[in-house]
């Protein structure tokens, strides 16, 4: 008994391990919500994670990836180039302190 366990250990943990990979990948969607804006330049979608108090959207072709910071009011990210900056419905993009994305407007916003 003891062999056949010995055997089917090494087999059976890295199934059991991807498994773990699997649920945290599910939690991370299940606190990632999905914002779609209109912004005068385009459109533009972000993915807000609470848990991890950061959000994600695609600019100049590249995945941008900003945590939260200090805001006097809304909720700004950033990641020291650009800032994603929100106040209720609407919000605003910089790059280097440059707006870049201007008079976004949620589309669809939850009531």
């Amino acid at each position: 008994m003891k062999k056949i366990l010995l055997a089917v250990v090494p087999l059976i943990a890295p199934l059991m391990l991807s498994g773990c990979s699997y649920y945290n990948q599910f939690v991370e969607r299940m606190h990632t919500d999905t914002l779609e804006y209109q912004c005068d330049e385009k459109p533009l979608t972000v993915h807000l994670n609470n848990t991890r108090q950061q959000v994600d959207f695609i600019y100049d072709n590249q995945q941008q990836t900003l945590t939260q910071g200090i805001s006097a009011s809304g909720a700004r990210y950033t990641d020291g180039i650009y800032v994603f900056w929100s106040k209720g419905d609407s919000a605003t993009v910089y790059k280097r302190d440059r707006i870049v994305l201007n008079n976004c407007q949620l589309q669809n916003p939850k009531r």
